[in-house]
């Protein structure tokens, strides 16, 4: 029988802690050349100015996501992310379960920069700059003080009602987008922002960032001078053809952050400043959904 797994039921099984460590051992194997992925398949919902996606992908499970991306539900007081991934068994290629997609979808990509955070970041950071108020700033809240243990957390937003109410609800304090990057050990950038809107010249030597937000080939959130500092990446043909930071800016790439994990590309100096530029790969998808899956079936 086909399970079927709503996002209550999602929401029960999936653990923060436990996932970021199947995400690193995810990028791990996808550096190691492990994993079978092509390039997502991205259609242009021109009407209604959203995006519909189909991510497969088959590495110690086999799936495939299907998400939408439309920014403008947000005015409507609806998630901008939906999603619904299908589960198959790799040795015989029956369907498992399908699953509700949009927490997963939201909590690996906050997993994921807690693993780049963990090999990227300063050991003794302590405060943490947090740009977007949605639920890529909660989830990141929750990964990243499971990696870092932070003194003060700061948290922007365009909509200054949405930041205070987040501040409120997580124990931040809302400011103003150069005063709470500036000084910051670590910077979350999870916007909508199509144009820049995170200057290089904010950050303190150092610091790190993880770049989540706005994911199109053309659009970005951080500037050329942000774009100078060292680069790390899920993937580099990935990043070549889908993040508007890296095309935007035509930086150099240090790395994929799996290589970094395997020890096949040397991590950043303690003194580097480091960007994470993340814009999802299906086998992030499909490992999250494993592990529920995983979790279900006893």
């Amino acid at each position: 029988m086909i399970a079927f797994l709503d996002e209550p039921k999602i929401a029960e099984l999936l653990d923060m802690a436990a996932l970021i460590e199947v995400e690193a051992a995810a990028l791990a194997a996808f550096s190691r050349g492990e994993v079978i992925q092509p390039e997502r398949t991205v259609l242009n919902a021109e009407a209604a100015g959203g995006f519909f996606l189909t991510m497969p992908a088959i590495g110690d499970a086999m799936g495939i996501k299907m998400v939408t991306l439309f920014p403008g539900n947000a005015d409507l007081g609806l998630h901008t992310h939906h999603a619904l991934i299908t589960m198959f068994n790799p040795a015989t290629g029956e369907p498992l379960a399908v699953m509700d997609g949009r927490l997963i979808t939201e909590m690996r990509t906050a997993a994921v920069s807690a693993v780049a955070t963990r090999h990227l970041a300063d050991p003794n950071a302590r405060v943490l700059a947090i740009l977007g108020s949605g639920v890529q700033a909660k989830s990141h809240l929750e990964a990243m003080r499971l990696v870092r243990d932070f003194d003060e957390v700061r948290v922007w937003s365009r909509t200054p009602a949405n930041a205070k109410a987040f501040a409120d609800t997580h124990g931040a304090t809302a400011m103003g987008i150069e005063d709470a990057v500036k000084g910051a050990d670590i910077v979350v950038c999870a916007t909508t922002a199509f144009e820049p809107v995170l200057s290089g010249a904010w950050l303190k030597p150092g610091a790190h960032v993880n770049a989540v937000g706005w994911n199109s080939p053309e659009g970005r959130e951080l500037d050329d001078d942000a774009m100078t500092n060292v680069v790390v990446v899920e993937s580099r043909d990935g990043a070549l053809s889908g993040a508007g930071n890296i095309r935007g800016s035509g930086c150099a790439i240090h790395g994929e952050i799996g290589q970094i994990i395997n020890g096949a590309v040397a991590a950043p100096s303690a003194e580097a400043t480091t960007i994470f530029d993340s814009i999802g790969m299906a086998i992030e998808d499909i490992a999250a959904a494993g592990l529920v899956l995983a979790k279900y079936q006893g």
